[in-house]
This record gives C-alpha cells, sequence and structure tokens, in this order.
C-alpha cells in the first residue's frame, strides 16, 4: 500500500493509519466459515428459571432479599439417523427423582426423544431455590424448560464436535485426616481435579460456536456461610445467585455474543469446594465470585477457542455415534437398600456418565483410569436423582462428615464402578464375548 503524497509526514503517516486499520476492520467482518460434514444434528435453548426475590435458597438455608444473577436452565437435543438425546442443565441444587421425571415428561413426547435418554444434570448451586412438585414455582420451571426444548428441537442442525482442556485453581479439597480421623480442613495436599473440559458444538456458520458444554469439579458455595464470623456476609450472601457457574456461562455468553449458549455440567465434586480460608472457611463476596467464575469462564474460552484452529478441525469427525444406556441398581444403605440411576451416554468419541448424587473427586479419577484409553470420559455428578454423599470405601475409615452424612454402606463403590463399567460396555459395544465352538 503506497501513502498519499504531496502530505506533510504526520499527515500522511495518519492517512496511512486510517486506510490500514480501515481495511483491517474490513477484513474482520467477513464471516470464517467452514464445512461441517456430520451425521449429528443439535439444538439448543436457555431459558430464565429464576424464581420470586424472597424465596428461600437451598444448600446452606437462609432468606434472601432479591436476585444477584439470574437461575438458569439449558437444554441440548442431539440426533442422528438411529435415535436422540437431551442433556438438560440446571442452576439448582440436586437433580430430585420426581423433578427429573417431571422433565422427562415435559420434554420426551414433544421432541419425540426417548425418555431413557434424556440426561438431567444440575450444578449442586447452593444459592438457589429447591424443587417441589406442589409450589407454583416449580410447576412454571418445569412448563418453561418443555417449551425450550420444542425450541431447540425446531433449530436442530448439522454440527461437529471439538474438544479442549484447560485449568482451574480455585478447587480444593476440603478433607484432611488428622490422628485417624477426617476433620473439615481446606487441605492443598488432598486429590482434587483442576481440569475443565469442554464441548463445543458448531454449525461452522462461524468461528462463535452454537453452544459450549463445559464441566468442573467444585462445589458452587461461594456465596454460602462457613464459620459465621466472616464480614460483610457472616450468614451467608443475602441474594439468590448462580454461583460460580452461573458467573463462568455469562462470561462465555459476553465473550462470542448472543449465538452462543453455554451449559454446565459439575463433576465429581463430593468434596471439594472453592479455596476461601477461614474457620474452617469464609462466605466469598463480589470479588470472589469474579475471581472464581471468571477463572471457569477464561478456562473455557481458551479451550474453545483452541478446539477450532485448523489443525484441531482437521480432527474432528464427520460420523457420531449416539447411544445411551441407562440402568437402575439396589445399593446397600445404613437403614435400607436404595434404588440408583445410571446412565451412560455416548455422543461419538464422548462418554458421559453419571451418578446420582455427591460423589467424592476419587470416583471421577478411578472411572477415567479404567476407560480413558476407550473414550473421552466426563464424569458428571448431581445427575438423574439423589442419593446424597457418595463416598469411597476408605473414606468411611476415617468418618468426617461426608461419610457420616451418606446414607450409603461403603460397599455401594464397588457396586457403582462395576454398573458403571457394565453401561460403558453397552455403549461402547467394543467388549465381545468369547464364543465356544458348538459340541457336535
Amino acid at each position: 500500500m503506497r501513502c498519499p503524497i504531496g502530505m506533510g509526514i504526520i499527515p500522511a503517516v495518519l492517512a496511512c493509519a486510517v486506510v490500514v486499520l480501515g481495511s483491517t476492520g474490513a477484513l474482520a467482518e467477513e464471516p470464517f466459515q467452514f464445512a461441517v460434514e456430520s451425521n449429528l444434528r443439535a439444538g439448543v435453548a436457555k431459558i430464565d428459571i429464576t424464581p420470586p426475590p424472597d424465596t428461600p435458597v437451598v444448600g446452606h438455608v437462609r432468606t434472601t432479599s432479591g436476585v444477584r444473577d439470574p437461575i438458569r436452565a439449558g437444554v441440548l437435543l442431539l440426533a442422528n439417523e438411529q435415535t436422540r438425546a437431551a442433556i438438560v442443565t440446571l442452576d439448582l441444587i440436586s437433580a430430585s427423582s420426581p423433578m427429573v421425571e417431571a422433565l422427562r415428561d415435559a420434554i420426551a413426547e414433544p421432541t419425540q426423544t426417548p425418555r431413557e435418554n434424556i440426561l438431567v444434570a444440575t450444578s449442586h448451586n447452593h444459592s438457589g431455590p429447591g424443587w417441589s412438585r406442589e409450589t407454583p414455582w416449580s410447576r412454571e420451571m418445569v412448563v418453561k424448560i418443555g417449551a425450550a426444548a420444542v425450541k431447540a428441537a425446531k433449530e436442530m442442525r448439522p454440527v461437529s464436535i471439538g474438544y479442549g482442556e484447560d485449568r482451574i485453581d480455585f478447587n480444593i479439597n476440603r478433607r484432611k485426616v488428622i490422628n485417624g480421623r477426617a476433620v473439615v480442613r481446606l487441605n492443598p495436599e488432598g486429590p482434587c481435579d483442576h481440569r475443565v473440559k469442554v464441548l463445543r458444538f458448531d454449525d461452522g456458520r462461524s468461528l462463535e460456536p452454537m453452544s459450549v458444554l463445559m464441566h468442573a469439579v467444585c462445589h458452587p458455595c461461594v456465596f454460602t456461610w462457613g464459620d459465621k464470623l466472616t464480614p460483610p456476609f457472616p450468614n451467608g450472601f443475602p441474594k439468590i445467585s448462580a454461583d460460580f457457574p452461573g458467573e463462568a456461562q455469562s462470561f462465555v455468553e459476553m465473550v462470542y455474543g448472543p449465538k452462543t449458549q453455554t451449559l454446565f455440567l459439575q463433576g465429581c465434586a463430593g468434596d471439594i469446594r472453592p479455596n476461601l480460608p477461614g474457620v474452617p472457611y469464609r462466605c466469598g463476596n463480589e470479588a470472589d465470585i469474579k475471581w472464581t467464575g471468571r477463572s471457569l469462564g477464561c478456562a473455557v474460552v481458551r479451550a474453545v477457542d483452541r478446539s477450532v484452529v485448523r489443525e484441531e478441525l482437521a480432527k474432528r469427525k464427520t460420523i457420531y455415534p449416539l447411544k445411551c444406556a441407562s440402568s437402575v441398581i439396589e445399593l446397600p444403605g445404613k437403614k435400607e437398600k436404595l434404588a440408583c440411576e445410571m446412565q451412560a451416554l455416548r455422543i461419538g468419541d464422548y462418554l458421559l456418565l453419571t451418578i446420582p448424587g455427591e460423589p467424592m473427586v476419587e470416583y471421577g479419577f478411578q472411572i477415567e483410569k479404567a476407560i480413558a484409553d476407550r473414550a473421552i470420559p466426563i464424569v458428571i455428578g448431581y445427575a438423574n436423582g439423589n442419593l446424597g454423599y457418595i463416598c469411597t470405601a476408605e473414606s468411611h475409615q476415617y468418618g468426617g462428615y461426608e461419610p457420616n452424612s451418606s446414607p450409603l454402606l461403603p460397599e455401594a463403590e464397588a457396586l457403582i464402578l462395576a454398573e458403571l463399567g457394565r453401561l460403558t460396555d453397552s455403549v461402547l459395544a467394543d467388549v465381545f464375548e468369547s464364543i465356544k465352538p458348538m459340541k457336535k
């Protein structure tokens, strides 16, 4: 490019800068598109399900006098030539069986999705409302999510999937064994999963993903009391909030704009919480929620953006098997046997496995070690039911808050792991029983 002649040096430089900036802007406006050749179709919708501002929150029960940020739900519908599946995420504390059944009722028939292929997961948010069939808000919530599912079904289109991982540093183990017994204590030496796993769903129309499915491991309890001493909120944050998963979703959607819908999946966070020191930990404030939420959001954005560079795009598949298997088994409880629903959802190379309650972080590590060479595992807690704390057999030896609160006996661990292994075999279909020749 040649700058205008017949000008002084400074006017000429300015003129050149204007031309360069103008051409850069023009280039930036060129749409970035890439071909999506895939047998997988997807549609996504999110809905605001915030209750009235004076609704008490659950988790750490307290009254509230307003809303800091919205409580939302998301519906991601998936389909190929063989079947359909749905992933429902909510900024709530638990996926009780009655709520799961109500949502499956609302979604299955209108979207032609088999009930057993609908996965309902919550973030385990401690600053949101509880769900009950009896409340008007709960009934309205189900209707809204059903409508969101119908909207998502109408907008289904071919997609490909990008995958990425990054890290967060604000989560920490909250159990420490001292003199043979476990106490509540922030424990930087305890097991903790700092990874963030991200699935990016693209229709190829732009650099902005159609949907982002993020997975992290940490109690969403930034805004809840711990030591009841720390100002300014010794009794917990006095407003409804979606806690750090809500902050992270909003951050990611701010980065990519209105085209992108972001959903959050909670991992095995039974003994993992935000690193907010206190006695034994403190309630967070606005600075803490920005730190945790934006830390997660930044990790997600890094993984999302990295997964669409040309080398990563070249790895994307054109055929995505979509398979789902679920089962209900009985687990040994301290008082009685308890029904436990588990689910395996395969989306191409990615395997989502659900546990109905609060599994300790070790569950995620054990499951991943067993199947990581067969698929990319994403282990989800707080989904398709709520059995409370699901602890390792070893943790019962030391007691402490989680094992003492759990309704299950130590023997439950082996049964859960075995059943998830069986469901994995079912959807991956890569295990063949040996066939003995028949005798003549």
